[in-house]
């Protein structure tokens, strides 16, 4: 079966405020390219984004943060606020996927300009994402949710803007998916002998899987 989703917002930093995590929604089409290294390279794979720490953040296997707007609509009945699109720091809002339950390696095509993403790894909550929402024991609850969002890699460089599809055109027949990686790497280690031979895993996330092994 084609899962069909599609992008809500296209979230970039604002300019000036000193951190990435704070985006907000853009009505243009923004390109989107590998970035490169983490650590010399572009940092976001979205033309005009900003990417302030690129000690942790950024680079090819972090090019793109997709975030379920579902899942914020869920948040938002927890905290008891309003959490707008881009809140968590996300470049793509998206509806209709299930974005925790995607898969390591699963391919995304993007509108209908040949933009592919390919799924990568989840994201790991920092102080600076506690900061910015002003949650006290924000990481030890995001943690426990385990709702992380998924990052993206760049395959395929190409446009994207609110409203385009998002279609799943690769699905890897391995069940290692976003929420369990994330589970591996947080409060379950004893799921990491189950990482080792994901390929699409960053190089970094597989090294710490064949040290628990």
């Amino acid at each position: 079966m084609t899962v069909v989703g599609r992008v809500l917002t296209v979230n970039v930093a604002v300019p000036g405020s000193g951190t990435g995590i704070d985006k907000r929604p853009i009505d243009d089409a923004v390109a989107v390219r590998p970035p490169g290294p983490m650590h010399n390279g572009l940092g976001s794979g979205l033309v005009g984004d900003t990417i302030c720490n690129r000690t942790f953040h950024g680079g090819d296997d972090q090019a793109v943060y997709a975030y379920a707007r579902e899942d914020l609509d869920h948040w938002q009945v927890i905290l008891g606020r309003d959490l707008l699109n881009g809140m968590f720091g996300e470049n793509l809002t998206t509806s209709g996927l299930d974005v925790t339950n995607a898969r390591i390696g699963e391919q995304w095509a993007v509108g209908a300009s040949g933009l592919r993403l390919e799924v990568s790894r989840p994201r790991i909550p920092c102080r600076t994402f506690a900061q910015w929402l002003a949650v006290r024991g924000w990481v030890k609850t995001f943690t426990a949710a385990a709702v992380p969002g998924a990052y993206l890699r760049v395959l395929d460089a190409g446009p994207v803007r609110a409203g385009d599809q998002i279609e799943v055109i690769h699905r890897p027949a391995h069940d290692i998916t976003v929420g369990l990686v994330f589970r591996a790497m947080t409060k379950e280690p004893e799921l990491l002998p189950r990482l080792v031979g994901i390929a699409a895993l960053p190089d970094e996330i597989r090294q710490i899987a064949r040290a628990r092994v």
